[in-house]
């Protein structure tokens, strides 16, 4: 098993903010969470990669992750927020190369070995950012530097990959680009991802499985492809099928 979460409670104050979630992820599974904003899913994240206390059990490949140190479970997580901070103008590469990080026996400072230098190279390229490689990342639009992030997360070559909105800022040949290229990564041995996405039909086409969450508890779990689309809409609070329908017919006939 690669990751468990077992009865996850967790919040910012007295209330949590989710609610006694439990799921799975095995090798080579992708799991999609979808659901209304508000109702938990960046929280469950946090919580998944360590950065926020909770009730339950985290076990990533058979450890319990509130027993690693933050950096061992660097190695084996890695989350992508679906926004950060630029303080400093580093260049793309610089950025990327930080993801190395945890891998380096000297730490941050430590120069780059060759399995280092071909991790970043290998994330740039698959990302598309190999050309931009000497920008600063201050100069990059949106869609680009959210790109810079997935290469930095890639390059730190975790087991499971954490996804927060990671199509934001992305147009659509982008998007498209980022589905594939996470199919990809996860298609490796030892690898799976959990992503968060307001787009619903990316979230079904990224995942084996989706979980649906509503004020902070799972209301349905299991494959993507079988999603029920009266609790979808339910979830919403609109005909979702209907809305779907709609938007797909203005490009028939």
């Amino acid at each position: 098993m690669m990751l468990e979460a077992a009865h996850i409670t967790c919040g910012y104050g007295a209330e949590p903010v989710v609610k006694d979630v439990s799921f799975t992820l095995g090798e080579g599974e992708r799991l999609s969470i979808l659901g209304p904003n508000g109702c938990g899913k960046t929280t469950l994240l946090r919580a998944l990669a360590g950065l926020l206390p909770c009730e339950g059990t985290v076990t990533v490949l058979d450890s319990d992750a509130a027993k690693l140190s933050r950096r061992e479970l660097s190695r084996r997580v890695a989350l992508m927020s679906q926004s950060a901070p630029v303080y400093f103008a580093y260049t793309v590469r610089e950025t990327v190369a930080m993801g190395r990080y945890a891998r380096r026996q000297g730490g941050l400072l430590d120069r780059e070995a060759p399995d280092d230098e071909a991790a970043v190279r290998e994330s740039l390229e698959r990302t598309g950012l190999w050309p931009l490689r000497d920008r600063l990342i201050t100069e990059l639009s949106g869609g680009q530097l959210q790109r810079v992030f997935l290469a930095r997360t890639f390059a730190q070559d975790p087991a499971v990959i954490l996804l927060d909105e990671p199509t934001s800022h992305l147009d659509l040949k982008y998007q498209v680009e980022l589905i594939e290229s996470l199919k990809e990564w996860t298609a490796r041995p030892g690898r799976a991802a959990v992503g968060v996405f307001h787009d619903v039909n990316l979230a079904l086409d990224f995942a084996h499985t989706a979980l649906l969450m509503a004020d902070g508890a799972v209301r349905s779990l299991g494959p993507a492809g079988a999603v029920d689309p009266v609790l979808l809409s339910d979830i919403y609070g609109m005909d979702v099928p209907r809305y779907m329908k709609a938007a797909l017919g203005r490009w028939e006939g």
